[in-house]
C-alpha cells in the first residue's frame, strides 16, 4: 500500500462520516420542529423529513448533480454529471466522485428541511413533494453551482466555505417566501393583528434536536475540507464550537435581562443561529471573530423573529430568524473578518462586495423561484391544507395516525380502515 492510497482512503473514511453526521442532522430538524409545532402535527414533519431524504436524494442523483457540479455552461448551470455520467473530470477533489456525491447529496437534503420548518401545521403534503422536486433538482443546485460549481460568483471570488449563503440564506429566504404564500396558521394573528402564542409541544424534544444538529455541524464544517489530512479542521471545529455558544449565551442573556427570564426557544435557535453564522467563514475567520460572529447572529435572529411578527408572517420553528437572518450576516461577516482579504483584516473593499453581490444573487434566486414554483403547484394541487384538516391535525389528515397511542387492544384493521375513510377523526376516537 503505497502513501497515496493511504491517504485516500484516510480521506474517504473521514468524507463519510462527515456525510453521515449531516444525514444525522436530520433527526435533529425532525425532533426540533416536532417538539416546536403543535402535537397534533408531529407525524406529519417525520413524513416530510423523509420525503426530503428519500425523494430529494434520488432527484439530486438523477438531474441536482449535474447541474450542480457538471461541466459549466456560461457560469450558470453544468451540463454534464445527471446519474453521474458524462464528462466529471474537472472536478478535482480528494476523494472519489462517489463519495463527493454523497456529502453533496447531505447538504442537499439539508436545504430543503429549513424550507419545512417555516410552513409547518398547515401545507399540503402533496404540494411539499411537488416542492422537493423543485428545490433539489433546480433551485439549490443551480444556486450552489454559482458559487461551488465553478459559476459565475466562483469566477468572481465569493467565500462561502460551507454555506451560510448557497445553504442557509437561499434556504431561508425560499422558507420566507413559501410562508408568505401559505399564509399563517388559524388563529395565529388576531384580527387587531396580535400574534398569540402557539406553546411547544415538547421543548425537551426540541433541545435534543438541536443538540444532534449541533453534533451534525462539525460534520457540515468541518468535513468541508474533504480531507482528513486538512490542518485546518481543528480551527474549524474551534470556531464552529465558539459561534455556536455565543450565540446561545447572548440570546439567554438577553432574555433574562429583557424579560425577566430566559427562553427556551430564543436559546435553542440562538445556538442554532451561532453554527448558521460561522458556515461561511469557519475556515477563513479567527477565535475572537467567531465569538463576534456568533453573538451578532443570536441578535439578529432575535430581531427577524420580531419582525416576521410585525409583518404577520408565520414561521412557526423560526426557519426564516435562524437560516437567513444569520446566513447573510455570516457571508458579510466574511468579507470583514476573512484573515486573507477581509475589510477589517486590512485586505480592502473587494472580498466585502463580491461576498454581498454573492449573497444577493442566492437569495433572490432562492426567493423568487420559490415564489413562482409554489404558484405552479398551486395550480395543480392545493398549496395550503384545508381548514377542516388543519384543525383535525395534518398527521391524521394526511398520514392517518397519531404520535403517540395508549390503546391497550389491537384493532380490528378492516374496520379501522372503513372508519378512517368515512371521516379521519374516527382514527383518534
Amino acid at each position: 500500500m503505497t502513501l497515496e492510497t493511504l491517504s485516500s482512503g484516510i480521506d474517504t473514511v473521514w468524507v463519510v462520516l462527515s456525510a453521515a453526521m449531516i444525514l444525522l442532522m436530520e433527526g435533529g430538524f425532525a425532533l426540533l420542529e416536532a417538539g416546536f409545532v403543535r402535537y397534533k402535527n408531529s407525524v406529519n414533519i417525520i413524513m416530510k423529513v423523509f420525503a426530503d431524504i428519500t425523494i430529494g436524494t434520488l432527484l439530486f442523483y438523477a438531474v441536482g448533480f449535474g447541474l450542480m457540479y457538471g461541466s459549466d455552461a456560461g457560469g450558470f448551470a453544468g451540463v454534464t454529471g445527471f446519474f453521474l455520467n458524462g464528462d466529471l473530470s474537472h472536478i478535482d477533489v480528494p476523494v472519489s466522485l462517489e463519495t463527493f456525491w454523497l456529502f453533496q447529496a447531505a447538504f442537499t437534503i439539508a436545504v430543503i428541511s429549513i424550507v419545512s420548518g417555516a410552513v409547518a401545521e398547515r401545507i399540503n403534503f402533496r404540494a411539499y413533494l411537488l416542492y422537493i422536486i423543485l428545490m433539489t433538482a433546480i433551485i439549490y443546485p443551480i444556486g450552489g453551482h454559482w458559487a461551488w460549481g465553478g459559476g459565475w460568483l466562483s469566477e468572481l471570488g465569493m467565500q462561502d466555505f460551507a454555506g451560510s449563503a448557497v445553504i442557509h440564506a437561499l434556504g431561508g429566504f425560499s422558507a420566507l417566501a413559501a410562508a408568505i404564500i401559505i399564509g399563517p396558521r388559524k388563529g395565529k394573528y388576531t384580527p387587531h393583528g396580535v400574534s398569540a402564542i402557539a406553546l411547544p409541544s415538547n421543548l425537551p424534544l426540541a433541545s435534543v434536536g438541536a443538540f444532534l444538529l449541533w453534533f451534525g455541524w462539525f460534520g457540515f464544517n468541518a468535513g468541508s475540507t474533504l480531507s482528513a489530512t486538512d490542518a485546518r479542521i481543528g480551527h474549524i471545529a474551534l470556531v464552529t464550537m465558539l459561534s455556536a455558544a455565543s450565540g446561545g449565551a447572548v440570546t439567554l442573556l438577553y432574555t433574562l435581562f429583557r424579560f425577566k427570564r430566559s427562553d427556551a426557544p430564543s436559546v435553542i435557535n440562538g445556538s442554532l443561529a451561532g453554527l448558521v453564522g460561522i458556515t461561511a467563514g469557519c475556515a477563513f475567520v479567527g477565535d475572537v471573530a467567531a465569538i463576534f460572529i456568533g453573538a451578532v447572529s443570536g441578535l439578529l435572529m432575535m430581531a427577524a423573529t420580531n419582525w416576521l411578527d410585525r409583518r404577520q408572517i408565520d414561521d412557526p420553528v423560526g426557519a426564516f430568524p435562524v437560516h437567513a437572518a444569520s446566513g447573510m450576516w455570516g457571508t458579510i461577516a466574511v468579507g470583514l473578518f476573512a484573515t486573507d482579504g477581509g475589510l477589517f483584516m486590512g485586505g480592502g473593499w473587494r472580498l466585502l462586495g463580491v461576498q454581498a453581490l454573492g449573497l444577493a444573487a442566492l437569495v433572490i434566486w432562492g426567493f423568487v423561484m420559490t415564489w413562482l414554483g409554489l404558484k405552479l403547484i398551486g395550480k395543480m394541487v392545493p398549496v395550503r391544507s384545508t381548514e377542516e384538516e388543519e384543525e383535525l391535525g395534518l398527521d391524521i389528515s394526511y398520514h392517518g395516525v397519531m404520535a403517540a397511542h395508549q390503546a391497550h387492544e389491537f384493532l380490528d384493521g378492516e374496520e379501522h380502515i372503513r372508519a378512517f375513510q368515512r371521516d379521519p377523526s374516527d382514527r383518534i376516537r
